[in-house]
């Protein structure tokens, strides 16, 4: 199994674990519905912590419930948690193995709050100390950069927001995911040719916004792992408040800019890069205003809606990673000076 094989099987392991995992979130959702949760405390490092700041997001926009990103040192190395009364505490981690990510749901339970783990290893510490465990059933992911289990992540957080609340069109969308991302994929071709372009570049910046902004870090997180560029994410409005003095003709920029209540500032922002610097835009969205900016656009479905757009604007995003690695003439499979598991305290 290979990386690409495991970035194209996806869509089957959505479509998976939306069957045989709606009866366990509708469970989880109806217990975390009888308690008095006022916020969701998460916990997770590298890439899932991406799938956390799309918690972030989507939990408050759909819910209403806000949400705090953990910070797990406090609980290890300065032995000073905060105090977390009417928390739902979730630990997100592919592995369930790291003692840092544990730490916090073993305080939470220790406060008396509900703990849930979203990880891929169902017996794992994480899930062991858990009240709850959402097992992604990803299968076994050999490549060391994260795909397969990102989504899978996405998945989870995004079916747990549809059963707290309650509304059978949310889980209509949720159905049309693994097509959606099947289609995606048709464009591995066109993506394999574009990303020759780009393989002398060392450094780059990704945008993105709302939903998306963890679709610009974690398409920057996969540009560091397999290529070695030098790729910051940026929010689209963060951008404009200082790092764009960094961009000159150019400058190579990737950006997510799918329809949605927040189109509007990222079509403004890539606008004034290429009309005002004259960047190099490789360009992610369903609109064509956006794509008709771009030296590269990567298409995505017309009718993605928002809420549900970061898990297929992922997977152009991680061919155009895989892609360029190749182009690079690096080692998709084993990058250097990572390790699968990683276990920080």
């Amino acid at each position: 199994m290979s990386l690409f094989s495991e970035i194209t099987e996806q869509p089957d392991r959505i479509r998976s674990l939306l069957a045989s995992q709606k009866t366990t979130v509708e469970r989880i959702a109806a217990e975390i519905q009888k308690r008095d949760i006022q916020y969701v405390f998460l916990s997770a490092r590298g890439t899932s912590d991406n799938a956390g700041r799309y918690a972030n997001y989507l939990l408050g926009a759909m819910n209403g419930l806000p949400l705090a990103l953990a910070t797990p040192s406090l609980f290890t190395y300065y032995k000073q948690p905060p105090q977390l009364k009417n928390a739902l505490v979730i630990g997100i981690s592919q592995s369930g193995k790291s003692p840092d990510i544990v730490s916090v749901l073993e305080e939470g339970k220790k406060q008396g709050c509900l703990t849930l783990a979203i990880t891929n290893e169902p017996n794992s510490p994480l899930a062991n100390t858990s009240d709850f465990v959402f097992d992604i059933q990803a299968g076994a992911e050999k490549a060391v950069a994260a795909t397969k289990t990102y989504t899978a992540e996405l998945m989870a957080v995004a079916m747990l927001s549809a059963a707290l609340s309650g509304e059978k069109s949310a889980w209509t969308g949720l159905a049309k995911i693994p097509a959606w991302m099947k289609k995606t994929l048709n464009q591995s071709d066109f993506i394999s040719q574009a990303a020759q372009r780009y393989r002398y570049i060392d450094q780059t910046v990704v945008l993105g916004r709302g939903f998306n902004y963890a679709t610009a870090f974690e398409w920057a997180l996969k540009m560091k792992e397999l290529t070695y560029i030098i790729a910051e994410p940026y929010s689209s409005a963060d951008f404009a408040h200082g790092p764009i003095a960094m961009m000159v003709s150019g400058y190579p920029v990737f950006a997510i800019a799918s329809k949605g209540k927040v189109f509007d500032s990222m079509l403004t922002m890539l606008k004034r890069l290429h009309e005002e610097i004259s960047a190099e835009l490789v360009v992610i969205s369903n609109d064509k205003r956006a794509l008709a900016l771009a030296q590269v656009p990567l298409t995505i479905p017309s009718d993605v809606p928002e809420w549900l757009s970061p898990l297929v604007n992922i997977v152009p995003a991680q061919l155009f990673a895989y892609h360029l690695t190749i182009a690079k003439g690096y080692n998709t499979e084993q990058p250097r000076s990572i390790r699968k598991v990683t276990e920080t305290t």
